[in-house]
């Protein structure tokens, strides 16, 4: 009998590591129709923007954005203590936004712009929501030296909404959560999906950088199209590098690169999109 039970033990081991591979075949191919899913999904969301002349992978529909940042204004100014109380410096904002907007190549879009003074005077910080809702803290707001300085803070939020960034965000973190799930299936390791899903938040929060410099771009062009001078906008990182230095920064500072970089890339932007110098009698 004991010489029976070894015969059937020595048979039942190669059956039972078969069931092992089989059942890790099928977790691969599972995890590799979830991961071919993310690409196609992504890659099948390709548009064509015609502000910044370039081919996009976005996940919403310019409806979907406007609506997203409609339902968002209420709270974003909650967090920042409501909008500011003070109608002539919000009078003055829009018309400085509006001037921008008519009299740009954002005129040609279909984004429901609009601006907003918070009454936040402690943080330093301006924002834009996905489909044109624009915010900027009373905290930047007075730190501003002239209208060209607010007009290129502006701008810059204005770029980020034409050059559809939250949107972009959106769809790679989509691709990136997938393709992080499949990971996760199609191997038994924890700490390899937490790997991925280190390199995939190394990878997202570089491309939102990115879109900080592309922002200044294309404010650099809004600006100069609506009559001010894009070197306002290098004064505005002056302002935002000396606020570095206090308590006010740390939010700005969380989402954006350094102001000192950014104005050496201004200028590149500058001698880029306007080789025989810019247009006279713009505004300072």
């Amino acid at each position: 009998m004991r010489i029976g039970n070894r015969r059937f033990g020595h048979k039942a081991f190669p059956l039972r590591n078969a069931g092992l591979r089989g059942a890790g075949k099928i977790r691969l191919i599972i995890a590799l129709a979830v991961g071919g899913f993310a690409l196609l999904s992504y890659c099948s969301s390709a548009s064509y923007n015609p502000v910044t002349g370039e081919k996009q992978y976005l996940s919403m529909t310019p409806s979907q954005e406007i609506a997203m940042g409609l339902q968002a204004v209420e709270q974003m100014a909650a967090r920042h203590g409501g909008l500011h109380p003070d109608p002539r410096l919000q009078e003055f904002l829009d018309s400085v936004c509006w001037q921008i907007i008519r009299n740009s190549q954002a005129a040609e879009t279909q984004w429901q712009f609009e601006c907003h003074l918070l009454s936040d005077a402690s943080v330093v910080n301006a924002f834009a929501l996905p489909g044109g809702q624009m915010f900027i803290t009373y905290a930047l707001f007075r730190q501003l030296e002239t209208e060209g300085q607010l007009a290129g803070v502006m701008a810059h939020e204005i770029g980020h909404v034409v050059a559809r960034h939250s949107a972009q965000r959106m769809a790679k973190s989509q691709l990136t959560q997938g393709i992080i799930q499949a990971v996760i299936m199609g191997t038994e390791s924890g700490g390899m999906g937490q790997m991925a899903g280190m390199v995939g938040n190394m990878v997202n929060m570089q491309y939102g950088r990115e879109d900080e410099l592309e922002s200044d771009s294309i404010g650099v062009m809004l600006m100069a199209q609506s009559g001010y001078d894009p070197n306002a906008l290098k004064g505005v990182m002056k302002i935002l590098a000396a606020a570095s230095q206090g308590r006010s920064a740390p939010e700005f500072f969380s989402t954006h690169p350094n102001p000192e970089n950014r104005i050496e890339k201004i200028d590149k932007a500058i001698q880029s999109q306007f080789p025989e110098g810019l247009p006279n009698n713009l505004k300072p």
